[in-house]
């Protein structure tokens, strides 16, 4: 990877590109630095002790956003409301005709309106997620001005100032998607993970220094494990099943034309860490909301206490929808009737298989065994960070997920860089 990065350095075109994704990142980290206004400060830096190191969905997003969501700072939402958008449309593009056609039929024209309701979407989430998290801050006297006319001036202000930091963030990765290198969204949720390792460092560092000598061996142990888990990522985020193509020899005149022989690649990880964020939304969504309205007693507050991020109930629970989740996500993305169709008509067939139906049904056959393992790679890398935590108590804020994202993402980067690389036929990476 470093031998790529020292490769493209050396091209003009991909260093000002690389210099230009380096300058998105830093201004993304500048806005995640600065609160937004009418907070008491004192109770802020308090709260922010709360979510550091917090499992539950609130220090998550703590963690993806780099510190901004518990310091509520311009760009304390980050890129979740065009995450869940981005999720939601996808959906919605399997149920609503129309959406379907865009997808479908209208190319790029269909894809500018599915980016525009997506954003437009984005903005909806990001007014509910913002009024939600001031009602937090509010519940938590952390928000200085509450009463009177400058009280709903200030909570105007504050809410307006998170879905402002939202709607820049969706603009800086769409800058990067044009003039930088890599996916934009995907490399400004990188720069807010490991904005966070520092924090994760010195958390460990303080249970290796603690008293006592089961930390000063859980501590190397859980960095082996890290190593462990991140190849284990690695190899299946590479793994796939090549299904062998033949097509059929064609005579056109005196060429002849097909006759060659392919595959179809199906990766073990199709989905990538969509099943777990979505399911993650959706296992918090009880806790969110009690913790919204400030609910500390009575029937809800026990109700949501069951799910707990550190219960048992809620890890078998989070696994069940991340593989839930995972083939339904995988379904609207894979059609294997359609992936028989096309194969038909370029006069390619499966070795063994008839075209039609029998070629459709092997699909489907070899994608269910797929899906299964991807879900359960999925479903096992998301708890055990959980199963972790009960185990030796240690509250740690980079957790499987976030390491799939940071492997996601630097693997997908570096393909960047090499496809770029070849297409400018560079000598030193061709030898």
């Amino acid at each position: 990877m470093l031998q790529i990065l020292r490769n493209a350095w050396k091209i003009a075109d991909l260093r000002k590109k690389l210099l230009y994704t380096l300058l998105i990142v830093v201004i993304f980290r500048v806005g995640s630095a600065i609160p937004v206004p009418f907070l008491d400060m004192s109770e802020l830096a308090t709260f922010a002790d709360t979510l550091s190191g917090d499992g539950s969905l609130f220090g998550y997003l703590n963690m993806l956003t780099g510190d901004s969501f518990s310091k509520a700072t311009l760009f304390a939402l980050s890129i979740s409301p065009y995450i869940n958008a981005s999720i939601i449309v996808q959906l919605l593009t399997v149920a609503i005709t129309p959406l379907q056609r865009w997808a479908k039929e209208e190319g790029e024209e269909g894809r500018k309106k599915i980016g525009k309701l997506t954003r437009g979407v984005t903005l909806l989430l990001a007014l509910m997620m913002a009024i939600g998290y001031y009602f937090t801050l509010k519940s938590n006297n952390i928000v200085a001005v509450t009463d009177g006319f400058y009280g709903w001036f200030a909570g105007i202000t504050i809410v307006l100032a998170f879905v402002a930091g939202s709607s820049v963030i969706v603009w800086l990765g769409e800058l990067i998607n044009k003039n930088g290198i890599g996916n934009g969204i995907s490399m400004i949720l990188f720069a807010g993970i490991v904005s966070s390792m520092p924090t994760a460092a010195m958390t460990l560092w303080g249970y290796f220094t603690a008293e006592g000598i089961l930390y000063k061996i859980l501590v190397p142990v859980i960095l082996v494990l890290a190593v462990v888990v991140i190849g284990f990522i690695v190899l299946m985020s590479e793994a796939e099943r090549r299904i062998p193509v033949q097509y059929a020899k064609r005579v056109v005149g005196r060429k002849q034309y097909g006759g060659q022989s392919s595959y179809i690649p199906i990766k073990v990880n199709m989905s990538g860490v969509m099943p777990i964020i979505f399911a993650s939304s959706i296992v918090s969504l009880p806790g969110i909301l009690v913790s919204f309205f400030n609910v500390t007693e009575g029937f809800w507050a026990n109700f949501v206490s069951i799910f707990n991020y550190n219960s048992a109930l809620y890890a078998v629970v989070y696994f069940i929808f991340i593989i839930l989740f995972n083939y339904f996500y995988v379904s609207i993305q894979y059609n294997p009737i359609e992936i028989a169709n096309n194969l038909k008509k370029n006069n390619g067939a499966i070795p063994g298989y008839r075209t039609g139906k029998p070629t459709s049904d092997y699909i489907m056959k070899v994608l269910g065994k797929i899906i299964l393992i991807g879900a359960l790679f999925l479903g096992v890398i998301a708890v055990f960070p959980i199963a972790l935590q009960g185990i030796t108590k240690m509250n740690i804020a980079l957790g499987g997920t976030t390491v799939l994202i940071i492997v996601g993402v630097a693997l997908e980067t570096v393909k960047t860089l090499e496809s770029q690389m070849m297409m400018r036929h560079y000598k030193g990476f061709l030898e």
